[in-house]
């Protein structure tokens, strides 16, 4: 899946300040990714609070992507959920025409075992009509998807092309990305990780904080995927204190500030979620200038 490699970033829902959807301010977010050189975007991930949103809304976000996006860039949605059923429901009715691939999270809460979670995507695997990227994310779902379950999955199905690899273990990354089938791609989902996960071998990164520095953290991937080390690093190196802000009181509480300083949307998050308090908001308008400027 070569248009697998590279950035990726997950799209947020910008709501206006009554909480609804905000469509332009989506528009913008969209066109700003893709005339800043992001190579693909996800639509309805974890960033898009996709918890609190309604069907209608679900839908509503969908066809603004799809119509912003107009064919420029490949689209990737999320169909994940801890009910293995409402997922093979969804792929049986859903239209996924504009789609190239699916993103499916391991299911959370339950905390099923490998073998739970094997047969959840193996189940999903015999009905998806798109490719499958596999959404590891121990923080979230309370059970980490060790690497051997992946690799059975990769070497049975061969819609299975990718794993979105987000336990911030490093080791457990090369583990996959040395055992994995030749086309499989391992792509990082921990922003601060994403460098040495693509040097090691990894296809890139299905990102927040690209979503907010575009150009610099998609160049950052171009340049590890082309093995210019010292010229990644710098890059780094100068957005690294953004990747902890934007983390530190909950995602996408910080990267709706950075949109907010760029002029793109509103910072207003939905409960259970809150805005970024006064501090945090002030250091990341104070970056936002910062690499603005420079």
């Amino acid at each position: 899946m070569q248009s697998l490699i590279g950035t990726g970033v997950a799209l947020v829902t910008p709501f206006k300040k009554d909480f609804s959807v905000d469509v332009e301010a989506l528009k913008r977010i969209v066109n700003f990714q893709i005339d800043n050189g992001i190579d693909y975007l996800v639509v309805l991930g974890t960033t898009a609070e996709t918890a609190t949103l309604s069907k209608q809304e679900k839908e509503l976000v969908i066809q603004t992507i799809v119509e912003a996006n107009n064919g420029r860039l490949p689209l990737v949605l999320g169909v994940g959920s801890n009910n293995t059923q409402e997922v093979i429901d969804e792929l049986k009715t859903r239209n996924l025409s504009d789609f190239t691939a699916i993103l499916s999270v391991s299911p959370y809460y339950n905390k099923p075992t490998q073998e739970g979670i094997y047969q959840h995507f193996k189940t999903i695997a015999e009905v998806s009509p798109l490719p499958i990227i596999l959404y590891n994310v121990p923080g979230r779902t309370a059970s980490n998807m060790l690497p051997s379950t992946v690799l059975r999955l990769a070497n049975e199905f061969k819609n299975v092309v990718a794993i979105k690899e987000a336990a911030g273990d490093i080791v457990q990354a090369m583990t996959l990305i040395k055992n994995k089938p030749k086309d499989f791609l391992v792509i990082s989902g921990d922003d601060m990780i994403t460098l040495p996960m693509v040097l090691a071998g990894g296809a890139g990164v299905i990102s927040v904080i690209a979503e907010g520095f575009p150009k610099e953290f998609s160049e950052m991937v171009r340049l590890g995927l082309n093995k210019r080390v010292d010229e990644a690093y710098k890059i780094h190196y100068l957005l690294a204190d953004s990747i902890d802000m934007i983390f530190e009181q909950g995602n996408p509480a910080g990267i709706k500030e950075i949109f907010r300083s760029l002029g793109l949307s509103e910072n207003t998050v939905r409960l259970p979620l809150v805005n970024a308090n006064e501090d945090l908001a002030n250091r990341l308008h104070s970056f936002v200038n910062k690499i603005t400027n420079m």
